[in-house]
């Protein structure tokens, strides 16, 4: 099957006996053994047949054999960073997600080292061989594109270097969902998902998930979910799936609304520098076309006015955090998705206090235009 095709499919198979195409919701925190002829289902935090069924969807949408999913985004990040032992090294990007800051800064205590380097800089990326510059390195973490700022990395690079260290390479690839860009095609060795967002928008869920190819890397992640108890219930997973079914759809739409919106803002005075990989100027834009199906949903851009004032105007621009869902939003990151992280070092991975962030949703174009358009205009 092909990629559309698996969105619906995979894990919908019609149910025996009854022939739903769309599988029962379980909610059953316990199964009966006689019940079953071979025990395979024990308790809800191991296992759940809604769960497995979306998780059978996941990992087919990256050709490979094995998700697991979360309770949230964040909760499938800390079940990758929990492989990292005392005195090992963490290479991240520069500008990653406030939430994923935040937990990385975790680590320390631990004894964990923990570096943010720009990983779409070319030089930064060599060195990624090079044992005097980045020692004892057991894990490279890449956002590409990153968020707020959209910066593209080399995928293929970053795994090849990282890769010769025997690092193990981990790439969120939320701002993108599997229908935008598949990180283990490029070298990966996992994919990270705040389900929350693009696989399931309609903004109504959340939920977080790896996808692997490696056995025993899945069996990690399943001992340790089992263990911690940061599973989603089963209606979470049934919502996920459900909004999965139209991905590609979505993902077309707004991606093609956001270059609309992304070339009229370079032409309003109020408005500075434009971060959107789907315009030629953009520093990764080449890289973006040779990795990426499409430049994506989310645009960021400097506004030479009062931020807080812009998102008071807007009226189909909801201003709220998240992205990827079927309605626009806008946010100040400074103010909001990334408040937890330092002012200083915000300045130096270059989320200023003036950035917007915007995510694109389905809603018509000349409606979403004229709406923000006139929001800035208003100085």
């Amino acid at each position: 099957m092909r990629f559309d095709t698996r969105l619906v499919h995979v894990g919908q198979t019609p149910t025996p006996g009854t022939g739903d195409v769309v599988p029962p919701l379980h909610l059953a925190t316990t199964y009966e053994r006689s019940a079953q002829g071979t025990p395979r289902y024990f308790y809800g935090r191991g296992e759940n047949p809604t769960r497995e069924a979306l998780e059978a969807a996941l990992a087919s949408l990256e050709d490979v054999e094995h998700a697991s999913v979360y309770s949230s985004g964040q909760a499938a990040t800390a079940t990758v960073l929990s492989l990292l032992r005392p005195g090992q090294r963490l290479v991240a990007s520069d500008d990653v997600y406030g939430g994923t800051w935040s937990l990385m800064q975790t680590l320390r205590r631990y004894g964990i080292h923990v570096e943010h380097a720009d990983l779409t800089d070319p030089t930064v990326v060599a060195a990624l061989s090079d044992p005097d510059r980045f020692p004892d390195l057991a894990m490279v973490w890449v956002e590409s594109p990153t968020n707020p700022l959209l910066k593209i990395a080399d995928l293929a690079d970053v795994s090849a270097r990282a890769h010769r260290r025997d690092a193990l390479v981990v790439v969120d690839n939320t701002v993108c969902s599997p229908a935008g860009q598949q990180p283990l095609r490029f070298g990966a060795d996992v994919s990270v998902y705040s389900t929350t967002k693009s696989i399931a928008g309609h903004l109504d869920v959340i939920g977080g998930a790896l996808v692997c190819a490696d056995p025993a890397l899945h069996a990690a992640f399943v001992e340790h979910r089992t263990t911690a108890g940061n599973v989603p219930g089963g209606l979470d997973c049934y919502l996920v799936h459900r909004g999965l079914k139209t991905l590609s759809l979505r993902v077309e739409r707004q991606a093609r609304t956001a270059r609309v919106i992304a070339e009229a803002l370079i032409r309003e005075p109020l408005v500075g520098r434009v971060h959107y990989p789907g315009l030629s100027d953009h520093p990764g834009h080449d890289v973006a076309r040779r990795q990426m199906a499409g430049p994506g949903s989310m645009i960021s851009f400097e506004y030479r006015a009062d931020p807080e004032k812009l998102m008071t105007r807007t009226g189909l621009f909801a201003c709220a955090v998240s992205l990827g869902g079927v309605r626009s939003l806008i946010e100040c990151p400074a103010l909001m998705t990334h408040r937890p992280i330092p002012r200083e070092v915000r300045l130096r991975s270059g989320v200023t206090d003036d950035l917007i962030r915007l995510s694109v949703g389905i809603e018509d174009p000349a409606d979403l235009l004229e709406d923000l358009l006139s929001a800035i205009r208003a100085g």
